[in-house]
């Protein structure tokens, strides 16, 4: 593992590595208010086992990314996506497989159609169209919207506060295969101590932009996966569905089960699934 500070599109932004550069690239892309962090780092290192160059990297007001005063809004969706791009750059890397996770898997929707010349595949993880056609789709869970309104009441500078803040809010998103509590402990522990701002992280909430790019899915050209569990709260599995329906040649992995996570029974499948289309 190899972490660097790197400065894109004029702003500092973190990102850790993993496996051989010569290796084909893979860069994952995590949804909103969650450092690459959860990525785990195992799974990060299977996946380079399969003879890939691993990439994670901290979104703007998150982990030890470039922040901004929390509740501003000072960047846009294609700003995080020139963000992804960025980071290729820095690598020296013409292009690569995007795997995106949720919101960034909307990023990496964007990505596909602002830079198809960058993508050989792309994969979209517990994420959902991009644009109007969201707006007809099942909501969000009230349990999650009641878990981040807690927010205002946390004590971000005391840690005991706020481990248990990060970690429960994916038990919010869990699906009904167990709730995997002491890795989420140990994940929200790494990302707090690395977070140089937390409350920045609620600046996503007010992420706009990218309308151009609206629903225009079937435009997208490069080979597509959607991965996408049976029992997300947050984006319910008709999210899935419709992403397929949109991007008529992608292929649909169903994960029985599963919520709006990265559950550690799934890694094998998701580890095989990214690989064949990236092979």
């Amino acid at each position: 593992m190899s972490e660097q500070m790197m400065i894109i599109n004029k702003v500092d932004i973190c990102t850790e590595s993993f496996g051989n550069p010569n290796d084909p690239a893979v860069l994952l892309i995590m949804g909103a208010m969650s450092s690459l962090d959860w990525w785990d780092e195992e799974f990060c290192l299977r996946l380079a086992g399969q003879g890939r160059f691993v990439i994670r990297y901290d979104h703007r007001d998150l982990g030890r990314s470039a922040i901004y005063e929390p509740g501003t809004s000072n960047y846009t969706i294609t700003d995080l996506a020139d963000d992804a791009v960025g980071v290729l750059d820095a690598y020296s890397i013409k292009q690569a497989h995007i795997v995106g996770m949720s919101m960034g898997g909307m990023v990496g929707q964007i990505l596909a159609l602002r830079y198809p010349e960058r993508l050989f595949t792309l994969t979209l993880i517990a994420s959902s169209v991009f644009g109007t056609e969201m707006e007809k789709l099942p909501p969000m869970d009230q349990s999650i919207l009641d878990h981040h309104a807690k927010s205002a009441a946390v004590d971000w500078s005391n840690r005991e506060e706020v481990i248990p803040y990060l970690a429960e809010g994916w038990r919010m998103l869990a699906g009904s295969k167990p709730f995997e509590q002491k890795r989420m402990y140990k994940l929200a522990q790494r990302e707090a101590d690395r977070a140089k701002q937390l409350p920045s992280r609620f600046n996503h909430a007010m992420l706009q932009g990218g309308e151009v790019y609206y629903d225009r899915m079937g435009e997208i050209s490069v080979p597509v996966l959607i991965i996408h569990g049976t029992k997300d709260p947050a984006l319910p599995f008709e999210h899935g569905l419709a992403l397929k329906n949109a991007i008529p040649h992608a292929e649909l992995v169903t994960l029985d089960g599963t919520g709006h996570e990265i559950h550690s029974e799934d890694w094998d499948q998701i580890i095989e699934s990214v690989g064949k289309i990236s092979s």
